[in-house]
């Protein structure tokens, strides 16, 4: 039973995104994700300067007349929605957390999808596979995916992103567009980015919090780690830690954004204390300007 706050919130969203799609990123939407592959469509006679590799030969030798085989873009696809829902996405030191960041624009993209008549299906993982919806077109579709998003609890304490790309290689048989959403803190993902990037059109959905980067001076304080519950004291005070802490936090998104750059994979970084409208506008524009 669906508590009636979770439908409040569903309905909030929906009304928030939607109007974000029509406005905004709807026409974006189809041009950044144009279909990369080709079906067949028809064979016709064949006529000067056509692409003498485009001869259907069988139909040719039938015939007695020379025939091409006609293809055209596969304009629908499948945007496969894969989502950190581990612990860690909780956190956030503003007014939503990382979690209710990512949602927020997983449902921006499933309405945009949706828009263009592209199906839309979701993997929810933690240091497991947690549940997988597959892959519909439609409106009620999309709620029910935003609804597992907001309810799905994860049996997870970790993250493990290669086991989620792992599963999406397997479940997918064709090519689709695969947002992976997350705050990336894992390790030895690599040979599944490179896998999935081979196999889809793979776009990296990076959730910071600036608290994360840069601790605050606030004396001696407890730090949980939401993930694995340890408890560390940790002395805010000192400008030695602070400043070993973001080096250590720069370090790491810095092996990140190498990883993501030298597999040439699409990344949006967005933050919870900022508007994720210019971040998504420009990869759109990105994209697009890349045809």
């Amino acid at each position: 039973m669906i508590s009636k706050e979770i439908l409040k919130k569903i309905r909030k969203l929906e009304i928030q995104t939607k109007g974000i799609v029509n406005t905004l990123f709807g026409g974006e939407y189809q041009s950044a994700f144009k279909g990369r592959g080709m079906e067949f469509s028809e064979v016709r006679a064949y006529t000067y300067g056509d692409d003498i590799r485009q001869i259907d030969w069988n139909v040719t030798a039938r015939t007695g007349e020379p025939f091409i085989k006609v293809f055209e873009e596969e304009r629908e696809q499948t945007l496969m929605l894969c989502v950190d829902i581990s612990r860690s996405g909780t956190f956030g030191s503003q007014d939503q957390s990382k979690m209710d960041l990512a949602i927020e624009i997983c449902a921006v993209l499933a309405f945009s999808a949706i828009k263009n008549s592209d199906k839309v299906g979701l993997l929810l993982f933690s240091d497991r596979v947690e549940k997988v919806v597959p892959p519909k077109k439609g409106r009620t579709h999309v709620l029910r995916l935003i609804r597992e998003l907001y309810t799905t609890e994860p049996e997870g304490k970790g993250t493990n992103i290669a086991d989620a790309l792992s599963y999406i290689n397997r479940l997918l048989n064709r090519q689709a567009i695969v947002v992976l959403a997350s705050d990336f803190q894992d390790q030895d993902y690599e040979k599944q980015l490179r896998i999935t990037n081979q196999k889809h059109d793979l776009v990296s959905l990076v959730v910071n919090d600036p608290l994360e980067d840069e601790l605050p001076d606030l004396g001696i304080i407890p730090f949980k780690d939401p993930e694995s519950g340890n408890i560390k004291m940790v002395n805010t005070s000192s400008k030695k830690v602070r400043a070993a802490y973001a080096r250590q936090r720069r370090m790491l998104k810095e092996e990140r954004n190498e990883k993501l750059m030298k597999l040439k994979i699409d990344a949006i970084e967005v933050t919870t204390n900022e508007s994720y409208v210019r971040p998504l506008m420009t990869f759109f524009k990105r994209r697009m300007n890349r045809y």
